[in-house]
């Protein structure tokens, strides 16, 4: 599957401390609720001990996200906070363990699904930022992203069957056949669902089919393309234009999703004004009991305004808003993933601010975030934005270099400079663990943040000065990601390592677990 810069790299729009957790586990609820035509009785959740699910799916979202996929819900939805007690009310016997699965990722869920009739295994994997991957069913592997409309249908022969004549006959992307233990299973990729006439016109009648709804804003499609996929090839596609960067990125996304750059352009200003209602929503004060920090933006605005903080020029509202967004979303409140939710604050954060500080409006703000997140684009392409995966550095640390090169497209850099501050921000923040304090994304992922949209904006200052970043940035792409996969287990959100092990980091995650039991 192509990235597409507003599935994989900006949004989703969601509720809940991490994208990874929260708004992936919901969609793969989605999914998991489409198998069983919803209608669920009980459903028991596996994790591998081993990866990093098992010692955060509480504290960190996964659970309330599920519950609220299975419910039906949708990432947005002010009921995710209660979703246990929803899905206890709603009769569906809940079972989670612990298991020695050996799972190859760390984000790996098993699902087993039963109502009175049947009974369905579902495997899948967050792959970061709320994208998802079932990869299994009933035992047969399979690829199911949720960019499609799947249907998917279990057949008793076990005959080859005519993949190309079927799916020409079905109007179909894709069809595929997975052997199971059972029988065989036709999976069918189109952009709509087929009918089981059709089915057993093309590939025989079905014991049984189920119809899995996309679950992502950018569809896929047959034959599709996209102008370039690295920096490098860019810029070759972009040959003596001299676009700038929004320009390029709105040209990718439109090819992705087959829609106009004007259409790109404005779902990303919609976007920026959805951050912007949650900025003004965390400097107005937020509250929630799970969580460990409490309002702090409201008293650095009240300092700011008396003129009690060193002189900080626009990085001062930078920081303010960042730190707003970070309390929206530790509150459960609606905030914008970008590239994931644990990172949700510096780039758009810093793009708001700066532009505000500017005196810009929403659109520029806009074609900013757009320039970031072609940078984003590369990183997706080419390493992961799962901290589980390559620690901090894959969520603060790609979203520092997005930031850098969008608040360099903001003060009128050219497309060059925007990846030469994207480099060096990106080489600043290389290493970067994750070990948040108490298994919430809160400590230290709020300073973090702040570092990162710090560093981005001194980096896009770097690069307007011509500084250079020596190391081209599809380069440090790759070491970026050599580094993070060299990261010991303990220091990719596990909670087994770094400031998440120190005593009081011990004593805040008792003190928590003992108010959630009252």
């Amino acid at each position: 599957m192509l990235v597409s810069l507003f599935n994989d790299v900006i949004g989703p729009v969601m509720r809940g401390p991490s994208s990874s957790h929260c708004a992936a586990a919901l969609r793969i609820g989605r999914l998991a609720r489409d198998l069983m035509g919803g209608e669920i009785a009980s459903v028991l959740v596996e994790y591998d001990r081993h990866g990093a699910l098992a010692s955060t799916h509480r504290s960190q979202g996964s659970d309330m996200g599920l519950f609220g996929g299975l419910l039906g819900w949708d990432a947005v939805d002010e009921r995710l906070p209660r979703s246990a007690q929803a899905i206890r009310e709603a009769g569906v016997d809940v079972r989670t363990e612990t298991v020695d699965a050996h799972d190859e990722h760390p984000n790996t869920y098993r699902l087993t699904l039963a109502n009175a009739r049947e009974q369905h295994t579902l495997a899948a994997v967050s792959t970061g930022g709320g994208m998802v991957e079932v990869i299994e069913i009933d035992g047969a592997p399979v690829s199911i992203a949720g960019d499609y409309w799947e249907t998917l249908a279990m057949l008793d022969h076990k005959g080859d069957i005519d993949l190309e004549a079927a799916r020409r006959a079905l109007g179909a992307d894709e069809v595929m056949a997975h052997r199971s233990k059972t029988g065989t299973l036709a999976q069918i990729k189109a952009q709509r669902f087929i009918d089981e006439r059709e089915l057993a016109a093309t590939v025989g009648k079905p014991r049984w089919t189920r119809r899995l709804a996309p679950v992502l804003p950018v569809l896929s499609r047959r034959n599709m393309s996209v102008p370039f996929a690295s920096c490098s090839e860019m810029f070759e596609h972009d040959g003596d234009r001299n676009s700038p960067l929004w320009r390029l990125a709105a040209e990718y996304e439109a090819a992705r999703g087959a829609i106009s750059t004007d259409e790109v352009l404005a779902r990303m200003t919609d976007l920026v004004r959805i951050v912007r209602r949650s900025v003004e929503q965390g400097v107005a004060g937020s509250h929630y009991e799970d969580r460990i920090l409490g309002w702090q933006s409201g008293r650095f605005k009240e300092r700011l305004e008396k003129r009690r903080l060193l002189d900080a020029g626009m990085l001062n509202r930078i920081v303010l808003y960042v730190t707003a967004l970070m309390e929206v979303k530790s509150s459960m409140g609606v905030i914008l993933a970008a590239p994931t939710a644990g990172a949700c604050a510096a780039l758009p954060g810093a793009c708001l601010a700066a532009a505000d500080s500017l005196e810009l409006g929403d659109e520029t703000a806009a074609k900013a975030m757009l320039a970031g997140g072609i940078i984003g684009v590369f990183i997706a392409a080419h390493s992961t934005f799962a901290a589980e995966v390559c620690g901090c550095q894959a969520e603060c640390g790609a979203a520092s270099g997005m930031a850098a090169a969008a608040l360099c497209a903001l003060a009128g850099g050219d497309a060059r400079q925007c990846v030469a501050a994207a480099s060096m921000a990106l080489q600043s923040t290389l290493g970067m663990v994750c070990t948040p304090v108490a298994n919430r994304v809160e400590v230290p992922c709020l300073s973090n943040n702040v570092l990162a949209a710090s560093n981005a904006l001194s980096c896009a200052n770097m690069a307007l000065a011509d500084y250079d970043p020596v190391i081209p940035l599809d380069e440090v792409i790759d070491a970026m990601d050599r580094v993070g996969r060299a990261l010991p287990r303990e220091l990719r959100c596990t909670g087994l390592g770094g400031l998440s092990t120190t005593p009081t980091a011990k004593r805040l995650e008792r003190r928590l677990e003992r108010k959630s039991e009252q």
